[in-house]
Order: structure tokens, then sequence, then C-alpha cells
């Protein structure tokens, strides 16, 4: 009973002062004004900013974290009768972050503390109570050690870790590529072995810069697909995707970069054209048909150079079902004087204004040709076929004008290119990413600025939309990580449409609002935070914050992440590397961290090169 008394008197620093909503002041006592204290030979640290008290309220235990310390005068005292040290008094401002009850640390305020309520330091095992975030370490992942204390490992429940929007931020050279790693390789070590984790476990990781693609990184169970657009590749390393993801007027509208007035909705034209056709019950046959019709349409037209162009894309489209080359324009002309083509077939010239003239056309090389068209087996190809003859068509009918329609189709085409390198297009709905492994990388490092904006979106868009077609209590899940988030998730880009752009962040907001419900997870990495969408930002759950320089990062990061204090928010400048603060949900207050090394064989290529060993060797 002596010694509780003489353990408790040596903890106490002090008592309650005044109190004010969660913002406590507390007096220390002045012999507690040391930096240590001595019991029974144990060296114990006192008090400072960023510690841990403890506020003794009858036999509830408030536990409150050191925010701040001043030193005022203490007015009680006789100046006249006591030395000018005695008169300064020690405080420290705390915040109530929550109690100690039955053996167990909760968040929250259960109670308010009175004023002359004791205050002392926390033991070894309530300091672990509070640091306890998991019931059952079975279930748990370790990724490192509190900063300050490396004796102190930090587990992370995994349900409230990985069933939640996840963001990694920090600065290059912070860590925070070695974090994502660790995290995901922790996971793996810990469940990769269970037969249900490969069935229902699915994992999708965009890598923008090849970080990830080594063959033990993360993990060496998995599928790695190595886009590029400046080489071509074989078709088992393209992405298999289902031609009714691309055959959207949202996506083909992004591809051919169309404006919104007119060239989006010449697109969505277009695509009910095609819709109408492939109802026909010969859809060749249908297709040919309206080949024909345009071209007996613009041979009528009056205007040649309208005219000569409209029948350039028909011969684009004519010539390529060719072996042999043909010059479709064969036997063609325009009289201008009459306004009109002027059609020779078997030396036989004809007005096409004339009554009859339309009985010579099955004699033309352009118009036979017409029988010999086939549908392309590229799907891209295919489409761009259908936008000249929906463009033939409107123009005649004095729907558009050709000026205005051309630059969507000349874009599409010039996309086409990049796209096949990247897309093996299927008709087969059951086509999977995951066939192979339940861990996918998709290494953009080779591909152009273009492509790495549209690859992480259409293949986002199929494995969140076959997600949510799954049926309601199924057991499977998927994380999506996305390592340099802003990439693709920043309001800042200037080298796109709005609408590009706007349409990009609602489909990943989407995912980060809606996908919980239906076990779509999000993993974010990125070294500038404040680029990306606040309100992607705003709605992650759980945060590891590396060190940030920047003041519109670290202002971002203090306006939009609810689980942060002011301490935390002013260490992420000065944090070491690998060092990281950690908060969300799965914590019950924040915590920094030193996250632990990784093997080299299973950390990715991120790190900096040593130039002194690379020049002196």
């Amino acid at each position: 009973m002596m010694q509780n008394s003489s353990l408790d008197s040596i903890l106490r620093i002090g008592e309650v002062w005044s109190v004010d909503g969660r913002s406590v002041r507390i007096k220390v006592d002045e012999n507690k004004n040391v930096s240590h204290l001595l019991y029974c030979g144990t060296v114990i640290k006192n008090v400072s900013v960023g510690g841990f008290v403890k506020i003794s309220k009858g036999y509830v235990r408030i536990i409150a974290k050191v925010e701040g310390e001043r030193i005022a005068l203490d007015k009680d005292i006789d100046e006249v009768y006591h030395s000018g040290q005695d008169v300064l008094r020690r405080y420290l401002d705390v915040k109530l972050l929550g109690y100690i009850d039955c053996n167990k640390y909760y968040q929250g305020i259960k109670e308010m503390p009175l004023v002359g309520n004791e205050c002392s330091l926390i033991v070894k095992t309530e300091f672990e109570l509070i640091h306890s975030f998991v019931s059952d370490k079975s279930k748990a992942i370790c990724i490192g050690s509190l900063l300050l204390d490396d004796e102190q490992n930090i587990n992370f429940d995994i349900n409230k870790l990985f069933g939640s929007h996840i963001g990694i931020f920090g600065n290059t050279g912070s860590g925070k590529s070695y974090t994502l790693a660790k995290i995901y390789h922790q996971l793996f070590e810990k469940v990769q072995n269970y037969h249900s984790f490969s069935k229902n476990a699915k994992f999708l990781l965009f890598d923008f810069n090849g970080e990830y693609s080594g063959k033990n990184t993360i993990t060496k169970e998995k599928t790695i697909f190595k886009l590029s657009t400046s080489v071509a590749v074989e078709n088992t390393n393209r992405i298999p995707i289902s031609q009714s993801e691309i055959a959207k007027p949202e996506l083909l509208s992004i591809l051919a970069s169309a404006t919104d007035k007119t060239q989006q909705p010449f697109i969505k034209r277009t695509l009910q054209l095609r819709e109408y056709i492939q109802k026909a019950d010969n859809a060749l046959d249908a297709f040919r048909g309206l080949l024909k019709k345009a071209i007996r349409d613009t041979l009528k037209i009056e205007d040649g150079v309208k005219g000569n162009i409209l029948l350039s894309y028909l011969c684009q489209m004519l010539e390529k079902n060719k072996e042999e080359h043909l010059d479709l324009h064969e036997g063609i002309g325009f009289h201008s004087g009459q306004h009109c083509f002027l059609v020779e077939v078997a030396g036989r010239m004809v007005y096409m204004h004339d009554a009859g003239s339309e009985n010579i056309l099955p004699n033309l090389p352009l118009y036979k040709s017409a029988d010999d068209y086939n549908f392309s087996d590229n799907f891209i190809a295919e489409f761009i076929d259908y936008m000249y003859l929906q463009l033939i068509l409107d123009v005649n009918s004095n729907r558009a004008i050709n000026e205005h329609i051309a630059p969507a189709i000349n874009k599409l085409r010039g996309t086409q290119k990049s796209f096949d390198k990247i897309f093996n297009i299927t008709n087969d709905e059951n086509d999977n990413l995951f066939d192979k492994s339940s861990f996918v990388v998709i290494d953009m490092n080779s591909c152009n600025t273009d492509m790495k904006k549209l690859v992480p979106l259409i293949i986002s868009l199929e494995v969140y939309r076959k997600q949510k077609e799954k049926k309601a209590g199924a057991k499977e899940s998927l994380n999506i990580i996305i390592d340099e988030a802003h990439n693709i998730l920043s309001y800042e880009s200037t080298r796109e449409s709005e609408t590009w752009k706007d349409y990009r962040l609602e489909v990943f907001e989407e995912i980060i609002k809606e996908g919980r419900k239906f076990a779509v997870f999000m993993t974010l990495a990125s070294q500038r935070p404040s680029d990306i969408s606040h309100t992607i930002i705003s709605q992650l759950h759980n945060y590891f914050i590396h060190r940030l320089v920047n003041q519109r990062d670290i202002d971002m990061i203090a306006n939009h992440v609810s689980y942060l204090d002011k301490l935390s928010v002013e260490q992420l400048p000065v944090l070491p590397q690998g060092g990281c603060v950690v908060a969300g949900v799965m914590t019950q207050l924040p915590v920094i961290i030193q996250v632990a090394p990784l093997n080299k064989e299973v950390a990715p290529n991120s790190s900096t090169i040593k130039l002194v060993e690379s020049w002196m060797s």
C-alpha cells in the first residue's frame, strides 16, 4: 500500500487548473520541473509536449495529450517573501482524448475533469493500452514502431485498414512508396496462404514509374502488364477489355477529344447508327446498303469542294478492303460550269443531275467496291468507319458541317495506334484481368502522357462495373491502388479539356463515395495532395502522412483530415525518412511511426541513386 502511494506521489505532476471544453490547463508541481524522474533505480521520462498524462477523477482515468506548455506568474505568492524563481509556475496545455476503463482504452470523453483533480504520468501498461489498436493480433499486421519509442510496435486491424480508403502522402524521398509496399507486403505475408484469400480478394495496382513491377516486389504471386506506346507488344501483355466497355459515348468522346456542343452529340448519333445496323438481320448488308446510299447522295452534291471531301472519306473506307491498289476516284469528276459531278462509265459521260443517271452507278468502281466492304476486326477501326458514314449522311442532309466534325475523327485515328498497343478489345465479357493471379500490376512507365491518364480510368471503370454487378452479399472484394495519384486526380492539369477532366474525376469520386457498398476500396499515394480533388481527400478513411514541406500540401491535410491534431500537423515538415503520421478510423488517436525495413527483393524500385558510389566505383 505504501509502495503504491509512493509511486503515485512520484508519478504525480500537478493538478487541473482550468477546464475549457476539451482543452485543460494543468498546474505543474514545483518539484516536477525536471526532465526525468527516478523511482526504484528506474529513470522515468517526465512529461513534455507530445506526451500523455492521466487525470484521475475518482475511479475514472482520463487520458490527455500535451499540446503546449508555458510559464506564468503565480499571483498567490507574495513577492516580498519569495525569490523571483518561486513566483514563476509551469503550466501544461492538454487536450482530452479518451479514458481507461476495465483495463481497456476508449476514445472519446466519458466524464469531464474537475478543477483540482490530480494529474500524473502514465505508466508503461497504460501507454501500451493507448497504442493498442487491435483486440486480436492474429487479424492484424505490424508495419513499424513508434518513432520516439522503437520498443512499442504498432499493429493495425486488417479489416479496418484494407476495408477502407487509404491515403499515403509525402514528398519525394520521404518513404511514401516504401510504405505502400510495406502495407501490402505485410498483408500478403499474413493471409496469402489461405485459399479463400486468393479466391475472394483482388488487388489492382497502377504503377506510373515502374516501381512495383519487380519480380518479387510486394509479392511474387502477381501478374504484371508492362505497357508501352512506343513499341508493339504481344497480345499476352495487352490488357483484355470488353467491347461493351469501350462502346460508350463518354469514353469514345474522351478518345476523340470531342467538344460538347457538336462532336459529342455526333458520337452519340454514330453509336445509335451502329446499334441500328447491328440489330439488322444481316448487319454487313445493312452497312453496305447505307454506303451505296452515301455514294449516290454525295454524287448529287452541287458543291465540288464539299463533294470531293466526302468522296475521299468513302475511298478511305473502301480502299483498305482491296488487296490490290485501285483508284476509286477513277471516272469521277466535277463540272464547275454545271455544278454537278460528271461520271464516265464505258466511255459514256453522264451528268449526275440528269434523270436516270443513277442507273449507271452499278458499273462505277467506287460503287461496286461497296459490295466488297467488310467490318474490321478492330473495334476502333470499325467505329471510325461508322463515324465517316454518319458524317457523310449528316453533311448530305445538312445536319452537320464537315469542318466541325472531322477533327474528332482524326483525333480518334491518331489515338488508335497507342490504344491498340495497350488494349486487346474482345467480345468476351468473361475475360478477366485476374485470371492468373489476384494481384495485378499495370506498369505504365513506357506509356505516353495521354495513355497514362486514360488507362487507369478505363480499367477502373470496367472492374468497378463488374464488382457492382455481383450479387448482394458476395464475399469478393477489390482494392484499387494508384501510385502517384495526382497524375489522374488533379484539378490542375491543363493538357486536356474540362469535360474530360471532370468526367475522370467524377468516376473516381463515385468509387470513393460509393465503392464501400460494393466492397471496392482505394489506396492513393501522392507527393502532391493539394493537387488532388478535395472531395477525394476528405472521403479517405485512413492516412499515412510522410514529410510534407509545401505549405499548400500541409494546409490541405490540416483542413481536410479531421483525425489529425495540431501537434501532428506541425510535425509534418520535420519527419525523418520513413517516419509518418498515421491517423484514421483504425487508430484511436494520431501516432507517429517509423516504418520497418523491407527486404531488398520485395521493396519498390524507388530509392535515390548514390552518386558517390556510382561515380567513384
